[in-house]
C-alpha cells in the first residue's frame, strides 16, 4: 500500500479507536445452562410484560427444534408471531417480510434463534421497526441507526458467529451481488441465551466451521491495532477455549461441557471483535460469500491461515503470545507464530475442512478484480490489520486461496 493511503487508513483507525470510548457500549445480560431456553426464557418474557414477540428463525429450526418453546410460550400466555423464512446470507427481502409481520401483529419484542443469519436478519428487522422510514440500504456502514431497539433476545444455535453480542449485521442484496455490514452499538442485543443443548444436533461440518469462525474473530481481534484490555482478555479466553474444546465438540456431539465452552468462546470472541474489529479474512470472505454463496464459517476457516501467513512479521509477536497461551512451543517469535498457524491448519485437517476454496464455491479468475475491489472497500480504511494491503496484494492472496484445477478438469470445463 502506498504511503499516503496507509497514513490515511492508520489515522482513520486511530480516530475510530478513540471515538469508541465515547460510544454507548452495553454488555448483554447472559442466561446460560442446559435447557435454559425452555426453563427461563418464557418466564422472563412473561415478567417483562411483552404484548407480542416476533420469533425470527429459519424453517428447519422452527420445525425441528423450536416447537417445545412455542408450547412453553403458549402455556405462559406470551403472545408470539413466527417469522421462519430467513435464508443463509439474509436479504433485504427477508428483513422487509419480517418487518411486516412485526408491525401487523403489534409486536414489541424480538427473539432471534439460530446462527448468524437469523441473528443478523432479526437485528435489522428491529432496526427497521424503530426507523420505519429508513430503508436498509441507508443503514449500510457505521452509526446509521441511532435509535434504541426493542427488547432483543439472542439465542444462538451454533457456536461461532458471535452475532449474539455484536454491533454488526451482514446483509445481502442479490440484485446487486452485494454483501455489506451494518454497524451500530444499538444492534447489540440486550439478552443472550446460551443453551448448549441447542447445538447438540448440529452437523459436524457446521460444528467445525462455525467454531473456526469464532477462532477467526478472536485471532483477528487480538492481532489488530485497536485492542483494549477487555478485548484482549476476551480474545485470549476464546482462543484457549476453542483449542481445548473444538475437537471434542466435533467428535463427541453430545458432550455438553465442550458444547457450552464453545458457545461461551463464540460469545466472548464476538465481544472482542465488535470493539476491536476483524480484518482481511472477513473482508475477502464477505466478498466471496456475495459472489459464490460460500458459507461464512467455511470461508473463514480456509482464509484464516493463508492470511496469517501473508501478514508475516507484523503479526509474529501477537501470534507468538497466542501460541504460548495454548501451549504451542517454539524458540523464537517467528517459530512460535508459524507453529500457531500450523496448529490452525492441523485443526482444519482433523475436521475435514479443505485447505483451498474449490468445488461448487470455486473462485473464477475473471471475478477476482471485483472481489478484491469489494474486499478493499470493506477493509480500508476501517480494519486495523497488522499489515495494510493494497488491491494488488489482496489479489495475490485470493489467487493463493484458489484450488488448483487439474488439466483434465480444465479440459472438461
Amino acid at each position: 500500500m502506498n504511503i499516503c493511503k496507509k497514513a490515511y487508513c492508520r489515522t482513520y483507525q486511530k480516530v475510530m479507536y478513540c471515538a469508541e470510548f465515547l460510544m454507548p457500549w452495553r454488555k448483554a445480560e447472559v442466561i446460560e445452562g442446559a435447557h435454559c431456553l425452555l426453563q427461563r426464557l418464557p418466564d422472563t418474557l412473561k415478567a417483562q410484560g411483552s404484548q407480542g414477540v416476533l420469533v425470527v428463525t429459519d424453517k428447519f429450526l422452527s420445525t425441528n427444534l423450536l416447537p417445545p418453546l412455542f408450547e412453553a410460550l403458549r402455556q405462559k400466555g406470551v403472545p408470539f408471531t413466527l417469522y421462519d423464512e430467513v435464508v443463509p446470507n439474509p436479504t433485504i427481502a427477508c428483513i422487509e417480510d419480517g418487518l411486516k409481520l412485526y408491525q401487523a401483529n403489534h409486536c414489541d419484542t424480538v427473539v432471534a434463534v439460530g446462527g448468524g443469519s437469523p441473528m443478523d436478519c432479526a437485528k435489522i428487522i428491529a432496526a427497521r421497526a424503530v426507523n420505519p422510514k429508513k430503508p436498509v440500504e441507508k443503514m449500510k456502514g457505521l452509526l446509521k441507526i441511532h435509535s434504541k431497539l426493542p427488547p432483543f433476545y439472542a439465542v444462538p444455535t451454533t457456536a461461532g458467529t458471535g452475532s449474539e453480542v455484536t454491533l454488526a449485521a451482514v446483509i445481502s442484496n442479490p440484485d446487486k451481488n452485494e454483501k455489506y455490514p451494518i454497524n451500530d452499538p444499538s444492534l447489540i442485543p440486550g439478552f443472550v441465551i446460551l443453551d448448549p443443548t441447542l447445538t447438540v444436533g448440529l452437523p459436524k461440518p457446521v460444528t467445525s466451521t462455525t467454531g473456526m469462525d469464532a477462532m477467526t474473530h478472536a485471532v483477528e481481534a487480538y492481532i489488530g491495532h485497536s485492542n483494549t484490555r477487555h478485548t484482549k482478555e476476551d480474545a485470549k479466553t476464546a482462543v484457549k477455549l476453542i483449542f481445548d474444546n473444538i475437537l471434542t465438540a466435533y467428535n463427541e456431539p453430545t458432550n455438553l461441557t465442550a458444547r457450552g465452552n464453545m458457545q461461551f468462546a463464540a460469545m466472548v470472541a464476538g465481544r472482542a471483535f465488535t470493539r476491536a474489529y476483524v480484518g482481511y479474512v472477513h473482508a475477502i470472505g464477505h466478498a466471496l460469500g456475495a459472489f459464490y454463496h460460500i458459507p461464512h464459517g467455511l470461508a473463514m476457516s480456509i482464509i484464516l491461515p493463508t492470511m496469517l501467513k501473508a501478514y508475516g512479521k507484523s503479526a509474529h509477536k501477537k501470534l507468538a503470545e497466542l501460541a504460548d497461551l495454548v501451549g504451542i512451543g517454539g524458540n523464537t517469535r517467528e517459530e512460535k507464530a508459524n507453529n500457531f498457524i500450523a496448529a490452525i491448519v492441523d485443526l482444519n485437517a482433523k475436521m475435514e475442512i479443505p485447505a483451498k476454496i474449490g468445488g461448487k464455491f470455486a473462485i473464477k479468475e475473471e471475478d477476482i478484480p471485483a472481489i478484491v475491489e469489494r474486499a478493499d472497500k470493506e477493509a480500508n480504511p476501517l480494519y486495523p490489520c497488522p499489515t495494510l494491503f493494497d488491491r494488488k496484494e489482496l489479489s495475490a492472496i485470493v489467487y493463493e486461496l484458489m484450488e488448483e484445477v487439474k488439466p483434465e478438469e480444465a479440459q472438461q470445463a
